[in-house]
């Protein structure tokens, strides 16, 4: 990689204001890992501090979101996509037909499948819109606990019931799936577990604090992205992804909000 001209990568993901999550999270994970990002904002999400810090949820228009697609993969050769925050089957339609427009080696999909806010209905639209027209594109798929549940429809308690779930999803046509024990796995690790098709591979650390900060998923799958658009397999991929969430939940930065924020730099 040169440093003159270094590795593209681009986010499709939302605004989050406060810097803690979304795109925003994503750019900064790619400039730290050393290539160069480029991003569609394909929502606005700010906190509502009178509202218990519930997501106030914008959609950008289908268009629009097209429209920054095109501008990317036009002014810079990309072959790698991270997809973070999507909200509405309009978009997701949009996502999928602005992805139609380029040859992509990798997509990573962090399926965030729904943000406080939203609508029950509106959200389980969206969900099974993601699973059938954009989680098939993906190299690799980074659900979480809650998102490997919904996805998979298996009740995950243990690891074997979390193995048994990216097995599922698998199913649903992602070449890898890394399902996310994360701090919601009882025990002293945070166990992620990367299917690929034939095997399992775990992923450990100690777990930091009693809490999820903002941002770690979203860091997390930024990471794998930049590291396979350098060139690195999945497997080492996911491991220095894991090494970089880790630090950055262990220098989170503290904030008004019930929630810390992960601080890619640390």
């Amino acid at each position: 990689m040169s440093l003159s001209n270094p590795v593209k990568v681009m986010t499709i993901a939302g605004n989050e204001a406060t810097g803690g999550a979304g795109l925003q999270v994503d750019l900064k994970t790619f400039h730290q890992l050393g290539v160069f990002g480029m991003g569609a904002v394909t929502c606005i999400v700010s906190f509502d501090p009178k509202n218990n810090w519930a997501h106030r949820f914008v959609p950008v228009d289908p268009q629009v979101i097209k429209d920054q697609v095109e501008a990317g993969v036009s002014t810079w050769d990309v072959d790698t996509a991270k997809i973070g925050m999507l909200g509405t089957v309009a978009t997701i339609d949009a996502v999928r037909e602005a992805l139609a427009t380029n040859e992509w080696k990798h997509i990573v999909l962090d399926p965030v499948l729904i943000c406080k806010g939203q609508e029950a209905g509106d959200a389980h639209d969206t969900d099974e819109a993601l699973k059938t027209k954009v989680l098939p594109l993906a190299t690799v798929v980074t659900p979480n606990l809650f998102e490997t549940e919904q996805l998979s429809g298996i009740e995950v308690r243990t690891e074997a019931d979390l193995a048994r779930a990216a097995q599922k999803i698998g199913e649903l046509g992602p070449k890898y799936v890394l399902a996310k024990g994360g701090m919601q796995l009882a025990g002293d690790e945070a166990v992620d577990l990367l299917w690929d098709g034939q095997k399992i591979t775990r992923y450990a650390s100690p777990k930091i604090g009693d809490e999820r900060p903002t941002g770690a998923g979203c860091t997390l799958a930024a990471a794998i992205a930049a590291e396979l658009a350098k060139g690195a397999d999945i497997y080492e991929a996911v491991r220095v992804a894991k090494e970089i969430v880790t630090r950055g939940i262990a220098g989170s930065l503290p904030a008004h909000t019930p929630f810390n924020a992960v601080w890619q730099q640390a």
